[in-house]
């Protein structure tokens, strides 16, 4: 193999994990008629941990519609559009990899519910080992293991402190490293779009985020713009955006992400 060609079995396996603005709520109106993209030929695949675990599938909108554990994940009929084909396929444009991806994201989950106890992170942890697995009995070679994490909203809702959503963080991106998830790429919340006065709460587990992606090892600030989105009339409801506000985040946060990813192999490959 010549330098700088990727086995077409080789993939960078990636948890896509979170709340609601990671499972996706968009929708396309009249004003904003922007639908979710089609994927690119050859940027990624889905591995359906629940719904069909012996297969893998070419990704689509609505992501992961059907991973529905009523153990664990669980939102039927919830997801809509969300920003991981976008995402996707501006990673795939960077690296020349494609994606497998895991859906694992729960609209309404607050940081508590993502420790390890049997609860979204345990499912999401099964979700990922079951990928691993596929890919081994399948000869897929994983290059590279990452997690896209957007969520804090209900932690805004709830008035969780800065310190302790800072040390639950940490208890599971110390989880998920000993999965085997090599780097955190934070999509951080957007503004309160609402009526009930959670406005600054948000702003505070926005910067509270971004704080931990400036201090922790691994946790690698890819899109901060879900933030700007309210200003800009992008929000269908007081927590959700429209489909061009997803499509614009996944771009830029798979950009970003690929960059942090394409160097990383450097630097393995140096080593």
């Amino acid at each position: 193999m010549t330098e700088g060609m990727i086995n077409m079995k080789t993939y960078d396996l990636i948890l896509f994990a979170g709340q609601s603005n990671m499972a996706g709520r968009g929708i396309s109106t009249e004003k904003w008629n922007e639908p979710a993209p089609l994927l690119l030929d050859g940027a990624g695949m889905e591995y359906r941990a629940v719904s069909d675990p012996e297969h893998i599938h070419k990704i689509e909108e609505p992501f992961g519609v059907n991973e529905n554990n009523p153990n664990g994940i669980y939102e039927p009929g919830m997801k809509t559009g969300s920003m991981v084909t976008a995402f996707v396929n501006a990673y795939y444009k960077e690296t020349k990899v494609p994606v497998l991806a895991v859906s694992a994201s729960k609209g309404g989950s607050a940081i508590c519910e993502w420790q390890g106890n049997e609860d979204y992170l345990s499912d999401a942890i099964e979700r990922l080992e079951k990928a691993v697995l596929y890919a081994k009995k399948n000869q897929i070679e994983i290059r590279h293991k990452y997690v896209v994490w957007c969520q804090g909203e209900t932690d805004g809702d709830r008035g969780t402190l800065a310190d302790d959503y800072k040390k639950k963080f940490k208890n599971m991106l110390e989880r998920l490293r000993k999965a085997g998830i090599e780097k955190c790429f934070l999509v951080t919340i957007g503004e309160y779009n609402g009526k009930d006065g959670y406005e600054e709460a948000y702003r505070k587990i926005r910067h509270t985020q971004l704080e931990l992606a400036e201090k922790v090892e691994d946790i690698i600030l890819v899109c901060d713009e879900f933030h700007t989105m309210k200003a800009r009339e992008l929000m269908k409801d007081s927590y959700h955006y429209f489909q061009t506000a997803y499509n614009e985040v996944g771009k830029v946060a798979g950009e970003n992400a690929g960059r942090i990813s394409t160097q990383d192999s450097r630097f393995f490959k140096q080593k």
